[in-house]
Formats: C-alpha cells, sequence, structure tokens
C-alpha cells in the first residue's frame, strides 16, 4: 500500500495510507494487467491451436483472436522479440519454453475463473466470455481464494 509521511499535530512525522496514493497503485497494477494481456492472449490461443489442430498457423490465429492477418502478424512479430514464440513466414507459429510455460499459466487461470463463475451459477456462455477479461486482472491473492471456493 502507497504511504506518505505527514506530521502529527506535535509536529513528529508518522506514516500513513494516502487515499490517492493507494488509487494510483490500483491504477498502476491495472495498466500492468492490460500491458500484458495481449500476449497473455496471444500465446493461449497458440497453443489451444497446437493442441487442437497440431499447428498454430498465423490466419488461425488471427481468427481465433478476431483480428486481421497484419495485427496478428504485428503482434508475432512482437512476442518472437520477447522470445516468448518463433515465427517464420509461410510457417507455423511455436512457442518457445518461456512462451509455452506462459500459456500453461494463463490457461490454468482462465479456467478456474471460468469454473468459478460456473460454480456462482453464471451461464457457460456468459462465464467464458467474462473470463477473457477477469482472467488478466484477477491477482494470486483472488484467484487462491477461488480455488479454495471451488475445493468446497
Amino acid at each position: 500500500m502507497a504511504k506518505v509521511e505527514r506530521k502529527t499535530e506535535r509536529g513528529r512525522r508518522r506514516r500513513v495510507v494516502s487515499p490517492l496514493a493507494a488509487q494510483a497503485e490500483c491504477h498502476e497494477k491495472t495498466r500492468g494487467a492490460h500491458a500484458a494481456e495481449l500476449a497473455e492472449d496471444y500465446v493461449e490461443a497458440i497453443a489451444g491451436l497446437i493442441r487442437d489442430s497440431g499447428e498454430a498457423r498465423l490466419v488461425d490465429v488471427a481468427r481465433c483472436l478476431g483480428v486481421s492477418h497484419v495485427s496478428a502478424s504485428r503482434i508475432v512479430a512482437k512476442l518472437a522479440r520477447q522470445g516468448l514464440v518463433t515465427a517464420k513466414p509461410y510457417r507455423s507459429i511455436f512457442l518457445t519454453d518461456r512462451g509455452a510455460a506462459l500459456a500453461l499459466q494463463v490457461t490454468r487461470r482462465h479456467e478456474l475463473v471460468v469454473n468459478f463463475l460456473l460454480r456462482l451459477g453464471v451461464s457457460e456462455q456468459a462465464a467464458r466470455i467474462d473470463a477473457e477479461g477477469l482472467e488478466h486482472h484477477v491477482g494470486d491473492e483472488t484467484l487462491a481464494a477461488m480455488e479454495r471456493f471451488l475445493r468446497r
């Protein structure tokens, strides 16, 4: 939690939580989650395509994510620079070890959120749609609580 120094009535300094600093910290975490969201969606989609059809072609990644071929190509190139995938023109896309580990983590988190929502009574369609947004913004503490809830 963000803290600032304040003077007390007696002139002493004391560290207190600033509401604005705390709010800024929440927004900062959300922006960080947004930044990671795209890479996570792509590696999850690539892993799913490889699992289901044996390969991940750029055209299939674009279709899976509902984006243009050009947009998918740009993001895959960025993922390659980040060391998450390997890709060559007119070839399949492959996950590196780092990319596969991220895809596994994201897939597990996604399924946990979906199962949690289903257990709450949310319809399967709504749970799958809502999980696409929630999975990127749920912290470790909340995920652990969801997991404990599902084990009951």
